[in-house]
């Protein structure tokens, strides 16, 4: 085991800083590498277990060390360690909020970098199964189901035990998971031709007063709705809206399987048009906190030295985040219709390693007659990882901490910021209450 004690602290009290990935270095995908810096990486998380409560993926490493013959990491067989592999979704909570390890610290501690490394290792070995890359096709699937005259069809089929089963046995989606609704009038249809007209323009802060929309595959697809309440919300407060010209899937998904190139083809088709709108005076937000990370965060470490994607960065904001700034400058409307009582708000974790504060708490604060009980805990849905037959049952334990909370908040609503850990909480709920958005809630606090 590593001995802590004699790790350096000098310039651990300094914020925790990201490296680029360093994903198109050939020794990036060297195993011997990979399974070298794996049992470095565990050794020392072994001697810590701060991390223990986060997800199923430190579990599973304690376990392993714990029952091997040495109770070390190197009595663990190395074939084992893509065990932990299996359950790290990503969400990168260990290191935002937990492990003192983390670069500058000289013991360069990035977990679920080192886990996304070994996620694209194993895909560029031919081990991503058909099915998962089926299922992180989301833009290919969501233009088949929304179809018109197959929408229909694939919602019926969805909801019908004998096609779940099938579904269960040929991609591995569990059959008593939830799974989205497909629309055939998607976000981008319904908001087609929308001229982003606003009577003034006024920057405040960092924003510009002027914000196109990528829908993102999920909202553009199954929640349409999300995307029509942050237009109505922001041209409420006085700020041009409009859709991206275009966009294809963030990538979020690939990403999750170690598939970096397709990320990158995404990109490529993403990047110059969102890059075009920034040079073009418009600011970039989305529905969903993960598509927002994707391009805050995720991009940029990949693509450290494109322009284009530091643009991009610089000018994509969390709908919330953007909300406060023109309140903080005095531009956001208070003149609120309706209370919305007592809301359970779930604040997903994909916003919350943006670092940007609990911003949607803070703005439905702002609504007379509203109390907040703000839950930060996973919903253990993660994109596939609360859908796949083999960590779905995972999944909802992950979620029951959530689940209880909301149930002993006895609120009027439930809402997330994540359209898809909303529905996965309010599934185990059976529903009671329903899954809703926050600015579905605030759009309806304006009355508008």
């Amino acid at each position: 085991m590593a001995d802590q004690s004699s790790g350096s602290r000098e310039g651990s009290l300094d914020a925790p800083t990201r490296h680029p990935l360093d994903w198109k270095n050939p020794g990036f995908y060297d195993q011997a590498a990979l399974d070298k810096e794996l049992e470095r990486v565990f050794d020392i998380c072994h001697g810590c277990r701060r991390c223990v409560s986060l997800c199923h993926a430190f579990p599973t490493l304690f376990d392993l060390v714990d029952e091997s013959p040495t109770m070390e990491v190197d009595g663990v067989a190395k074939a084992d360690y893509a065990k932990v592999v299996d359950q790290c979704y990503l969400c990168d909570l260990c290191y935002q909020t937990k492990c003192p390890y983390v670069p500058p610290h000289e013991w360069n501690v990035d977990f679920p970098h080192l886990m996304l490394r070994a996620k694209a290792v194993r895909h560029r070995d031919g081990e991503t199964t058909l099915a998962a890359r089926l299922l992180s096709s989301t833009t290919a699937v969501g233009k088949l189901a929304s179809i018109p005259l197959v929408v229909k069809a694939v919602n019926a089929a969805n909801r019908a035990r004998p096609t779940r089963a099938l579904l269960e046995k040929t991609l591995g989606v569990d059959r008593e998971a939830r799974v989205p609704e497909y629309h055939a009038d998607t976000a981008r249809r319904r908001m087609k031709g929308m001229d982003g007209g606003a009577a003034q323009i006024t920057p405040a802060g960092r924003t510009r007063g002027k914000v196109a929309l990528f829908a993102t595959c999920y909202c553009n697809y199954s929640y349409p709705q999300a995307v029509e309440d942050l237009a109505a919300v922001l041209r409420h407060n006085g700020v041009a809206v409009k859709l991206v010209e275009r966009e294809v899937c963030c990538g979020m998904p690939k990403l999750e399987l170690g598939d970096l190139e397709s990320v990158a083809r995404y990109k490529e088709k993403n990047i110059p048009v969102l890059a075009a709108a920034v040079r073009d005076g418009w600011d970039i937000t989305a529905a969903i906190p993960s598509c927002v990370l994707m391009f805050r965060q995720e991009l940029p470490l990949m693509f450290p030295d494109d322009e284009d994607v530091q643009l991009v960065k610089r000018h994509l904001f969390d709908p919330f985040e953007y909300l406060w700034q023109r309140h903080q400058a005095g531009l956001l409307k208070l003149e609120f219709a309706n209370p919305l009582g007592k809301i359970a708000y779930h604040a997903p974790c994909h916003q919350r390693v943006q670092n940007i504060g609990p911003k949607t708490r803070d703005i439905l604060k702002l609504v007379g007659g509203t109390e907040i009980e703000m839950i930060e805990r996973c919903s253990g849905h993660d994109g596939t990882y609360g859908v796949k037959k083999a960590t779905y049952a995972i999944s909802r334990k992950i979620a029951k901490p959530v689940e209880n909370r909301v149930r002993q908040a006895g609120a009027a609503h439930f809402a997330s910021d994540c359209p898809m850990a909303a529905s996965h909480i309010a599934h185990g709920l059976g529903d009671t209450p329903g899954a809703e958005s926050p600015l579905s809630l605030l759009r309806r606090a304006y009355g508008i």
